[in-house]
């Protein structure tokens, strides 16, 4: 049989009409490490028309458990994700336009890459370029589907502009001291999990079956065998600054993006996230002692990660010493703190 989506067609939920709806779609992948990589996959076998997909990094040794479409060859060529996963994505259906992007993700990167988009899906590590995608999806007026994962953990939820709360009604504020992969690992069941609920919940997007769309923010423990919903009903503010009734996109704004400085003759990036009145020193050493040597005084902290030494300073910004890369030094920086 020629179709080769003959059986999802036999799902009543898609049928040829729906299928047809999947083929003439266009969805944007931010990130493509693990959960990436599973949700793109998913699309492109489900023929997806366009997949635009938009990665900084390059593929290395500590990906290849979880993120499925990487090689040991890919890893000893150092080739940059998007490369690598457009090769794999197009040897899976050549059918499906893919556009790859080895660039930061960004509200000025990004912006350009949304025109014709019908779903934006997060796959990114850092909320940083969360609350930017949350924000230039309600700018924009496009379906947005959060996702993360650590450890065992999982959680997901599907933002509708103008109709659910949006991240920033749920979480208000970024999160400076959340787990990471580098501190407390991940494994690759639960990415499997949560990117197939993303990936549902995208083609429910897709076909415009949006009865059927989960109504509840997802939270789950694989190895603790715990499942929560919750209802997010009464999140929606009307003075939310990113979705309501007079949003200013705050995350689109330069004085609340990251700012990046190399310190010269010193072989350090400086940082300066964003303002965030919750960051102390005292929580964020009680987060890093279970894992690293740290040291703190009244004024700053510092603690060595890998062949790197942070030093956090009480107004929140970090010098990362050894490294004059900026991109670098801001994966490094979303890998220990989160």
């Amino acid at each position: 049989m020629d179709n080769r989506y003959y059986k999802q067609e036999l799902c009543s939920f898609i049928g040829e009409k729906g299928q047809r709806e999947i083929s003439q779609k266009h969805v944007l992948i931010v990130g493509v490490g693990a959960l990436g990589s599973a949700n793109a996959e998913m699309l492109v076998r489900a023929g997806i028309g366009t997949l635009t997909i938009v990665d900084r990094d390059y593929v290395e040794w500590s990906n290849l458990h979880r993120q499925q479409l990487f090689s040991e060859s890919d890893c000893e060529e150092v080739i940059p994700k998007a490369i690598a996963a457009k090769r794999r994505l197009s040897a899976i259906n050549s059918q499906v336009t893919i556009n790859e992007y080895v660039m930061d993700a960004d509200a000025i990167n990004l912006a350009p890459l949304l025109e014709g988009v019908d779903v934006i899906i997060d796959a990114s590590d850092n909320f940083d370029i969360r609350f930017i995608l949350n924000d230039l999806a309600q700018k924009y007026g496009i379906p947005f589907i959060f996702g993360s994962c650590v450890a065992s953990y999982g959680m997901t939820y599907t933002i509708i502009p103008g109709k659910s709360p949006c991240l920033h009604c749920l979480l208000k504020q970024i999160p400076m001291t959340g787990a990471t992969c580098d501190n407390v690992g991940v494994i690759n069941t639960v990415v499997q999990m949560i990117a197939s609920y993303q990936t549902t919940e995208c083609m429910k997007l897709l076909v415009e079956d949006y009865e059927s769309l989960r109504k509840t923010f997802l939270s789950i423990d694989l190895w603790k065998n715990q499942y929560y919903t919750f209802r997010t009903d009464q999140a929606k503010s009307d003075e939310c600054l990113s979705c309501g009734a007079e949003a200013t996109y705050p995350y689109l704004h330069y004085n609340s993006q990251t700012k990046t400085t190399v310190l010269c003759g010193r072989n350090t990036v400086q940082l300066r996230p964003p303002a965030n009145p919750s960051f102390s020193l005292e929580l964020l050493e009680m987060k890093l002692k279970k894992h690293l040597k740290v040291k703190r005084n009244p004024f700053l902290l510092s603690c060595e990660f890998e062949s790197y030494r942070f030093v956090f300073f009480l107004d929140g910004r970090v010098f990362i010493h050894g490294i004059d890369d900026i991109q670098m030094a801001k994966s490094l920086y979303y890998r220990l703190v989160g």
